[in-house]
């Protein structure tokens, strides 16, 4: 099989690069899959595709640019040359631009590849009707928040005509099937991005790192996680260090810049900027706990994901994808009420002053993350895209083998 991937690309900054990044990874070792195409907004000589397996041949077309609106008519022409087998869309809402017109256009790609009876699955990361518009920083205006959920759902019957949507959670395939009456719709987690071997769990010297890690300023939000810290400090003689890891959402320039200099006089706060992909696992390795400082959520979350690959004990808020996510894949943690500095410090202290509570957590977390390895998730897609083809096969009256 031939697959096309169209994905924002390491070193890309758009989101859900990272997540395409394993997707390829383990797509290239699966034994049905002879070559891989990404169709992507990285350039060819700078995309990050060396491997150390061995797998099939990739290669590399940029054909789109974030917020362009010609990238149905270059994602479309790119496809047309390179005839792939099957199309894999690695989606969420904003994927092709945070400017109303190009995020639409490009969502109508599934769509036009479908119609050219090319086999096509959309993952889709996220759906509005999960999503705080204003929370996510999209709106916090009434009337254009039914604008927007108005789009959206015209996108997301767009994004239903591909031959199957695949979604991380199984909330999404009953809201999907129930508003939309839709019979394409299946559950694939989201996965584990790497199966480092079972930690030991001890941590090294020096202060305990509180650490977060993602895009920052909508949903986001920092200043809770410093502030919990500073009143853990109250009452513990525990060395503390606040490790702020990622870079601003897109949305909101600057934020993180303009939280380094409000809170400049606290003590051992570390703000990394972006992490690049090999310093990740020294990130997780060395902290104490993993904290989501959210008020809402988007999708499952990547983060959670790679915690629990790594052995961490993580706090979160009880709502939404993250709530829903513990339940169904098994992660534990500490839960806080949202907004509430003095419950999250509390939910941070409970695990940084009991070390075999911490472990526990660790441990969970990591049993968990290892149920679901990327090699499972795409081998899931590669029996998705056999069945589409079998389908087309049968109509057409052709028996095929694979």
């Amino acid at each position: 099989m031939k697959l096309a991937i169209v994905t924002a690309y390491p070193p890309s900054k758009v989101t859900l690069n990272e997540y395409a990044y394993y997707l390829v990874k383990h797509f290239r070792q699966n034994q049905h899959v002879t070559e891989l195409v990404l169709l992507t907004d990285a350039q060819p000589d700078q995309a990050d595709i060396q491997f150390e397996e061995d797998g099939c041949q990739i290669t590399v077309k940029q054909c789109w640019k974030f917020n362009s609106y010609t990238n149905i008519i270059s994602v479309m022409k790119t496809i047309h040359q390179v005839k792939p087998d099957a199309v894999l869309f690695n989606l969420q809402f904003m994927k092709f631009g945070d400017k109303k017109i190009p995020a639409a256009l490009g969502l109508l790609l599934p769509m036009a590849c479908k119609a050219k009876g090319i086999p096509t699955i959309s993952l889709l990361h996220n759906i509005l009707e999960q999503v705080d518009l204003g929370s996510a920083g999209f709106t916090s205006n009434k009337i254009m928040q039914k604008v927007y959920n108005f789009i959206g759902a015209t996108l997301t019957r767009f994004i239903l005509q591909s031959d199957t949507v695949a979604v991380t959670i199984n909330k999404y395939v009953d809201i999907l099937k129930e508003k939309y009456h839709a019979d394409n719709v299946t559950l694939i987690p989201h996965g584990t991005f790497e199966l480092p071997a079972e930690p030991n769990y001890n941590l090294p010297g020096g202060p305990l790192k509180v650490m977060t890690f993602g895009k920052f300023g909508t949903y986001k939000k920092v200043e809770i996680l410093i502030e919990a810290v500073e009143k853990i400090r109250e009452t513990t003689d525990r060395e503390i260090e606040i490790v702020i890891a990622g870079t601003d959402n897109p949305n909101v320039p600057g934020y993180l810049a303009a939280m380094a200099k409000k809170y400049s006089s606290v003590k051992n706060l570390t703000f990394t900027g972006y992490v690049a992909e090999e310093d990740v696992a020294g990130l997780f390795e060395e902290s104490a706990v993993v904290v989501f400082p959210y008020t809402s959520t988007t999708g499952s979350s990547g983060v959670l994901h790679q915690a629990g690959s790594y052995g961490k004990a993580v706090v979160m808020p009880d709502l939404g994808d993250l709530g829903i996510l513990v339940k169904e894949e098994g992660y534990r943690g500490e839960f806080f009420i949202p907004k509430s500095t003095e419950s999250l410090a509390n939910a941070i202290q409970t695990i940084i002053e009991d070390d075999e509570y911490r472990v526990s957590l660790g441990k969970l977390n990591y049993k968990a993350a290892t149920a679901l390895p990327m090699s499972k998730i795409t081998s899931m897609y590669v029996d998705q895209f056999m069945a589409i083809m079998d389908k087309k096969a049968i109509e057409k009256g052709i028996l095929v083998g694979y």
